[in-house]
């Protein structure tokens, strides 16, 4: 019975995980992972990265289990958007079978992201 107890819980809380924190250390593992990946690269001081936040979230929610939604934070984890010549923030970027897919650049309507979360599936 306790065993059952833990696994609900257990279950309620891999299902609440809508965005996970993108680290230097985790990157590789998320990036190369079952699942296409797609990446907010955002600092707190930007106000478009604000902006888009709230939208970014709303679509991890929706394709929640079909998509991991990963936000990193570029002050403490520059080597990520080193990696792929990131100048701009915010930047989001599509990864799917471990490769580079799409890249988007700026704040963006609802609409515009769905559409670039939709073709990675």
């Amino acid at each position: 019975m306790e065993f059952e107890k833990y696994k609900q819980q257990f279950k309620f809380l891999k299902q609440t995980k809508m965005e996970v924190e993108i680290t230097t250390e985790n990157f590789e593992t998320y990036k190369n992972g079952e699942l296409p990946l797609v990446v907010d690269l955002w600092a707190t001081w930007c106000g478009p990265c604000k902006m888009i936040a709230p939208i970014v979230s709303e679509l991890a929610k929706e394709y929640d289990g079909k998509i991991v939604v990963g936000k990193c934070d570029v002050e403490e984890h520059n080597d990520v958007a080193i990696e792929f010549g990131v100048r701009n923030i915010p930047t989001i970027l599509f990864f799917k079978g471990g490769e580079l897919v799409d890249k988007f650049v700026g704040a963006a309507q609802k609409s515009v992201l769905d559409e670039k979360f939709k073709a990675l599936l």
